[in-house]
């Protein structure tokens, strides 16, 4: 019988991948059925409050797998940033990085891009985004601030669905 001990790179990457899916699937299957019961007002607010707790644990183990320092700054983001399940799903990236800032742009996002596919409209996750890096972000360095440049339902470029930029005050 096969192992994931015994799994080779390549396939331990898939594995993530496919990880990676099948978490995003059962969170928005979760919220559908949170919609079709409660409405979207309620949906996004119970969504609000489980991303809260959700994105301080991921951090929080991304900090102890890689050794980040509380503390670290925008660096320690950026490097966090790489390694949350939606990086390996989805195409993001930085755009500008300095030791006080930086710009993180979610290119390609499995959500969206499937609701496009079908011809809806953007899902509105700003309420939801806002919550979900902000937290992030704090976690990884409570001096770090967040700040929504776009996204849905705001409008946005082709090039990304949503862009949010970090920076310390000091």
């Amino acid at each position: 019988m096969l192992e994931p001990k015994d799994l080779s790179k390549e396939q331990l990457l898939k594995l993530l991948q496919d990880s990676a899916k099948n978490w995003l699937a059962h969170d928005g299957l979760w919220f559908q059925e949170v919609e079709k019961k409660y409405g979207m007002e309620t949906a996004i607010k119970l969504d609000g409050n489980a991303w809260k707790q959700f994105t301080q644990i991921e951090a929080r183990r991304i900090m102890k797998r890689l050794d980040i320092k509380p503390g670290g700054g925008i660096q320690a983001l950026i490097q966090a940033l790489k390694f949350r399940l939606y990086a390996f799903i989805n195409i993001q990236e930085i755009t500008e990085a300095t030791d006080k800032k930086c710009v993180f742009r979610m290119n390609n996002c499995r959500v969206q891009d499937a609701r496009k596919r079908k011809g809806l409209p953007d899902f509105p996750c700003k309420p939801v985004g806002i919550i979900e890096y902000e937290f992030f972000a704090k976690t990884i360095d409570p001096r770090i601030k967040t700040r929504c440049i776009a996204c849905p339902p705001d409008p946005h470029p082709e090039e990304y669905y949503c862009c949010w930029e970090f920076y310390i005050d000091e």
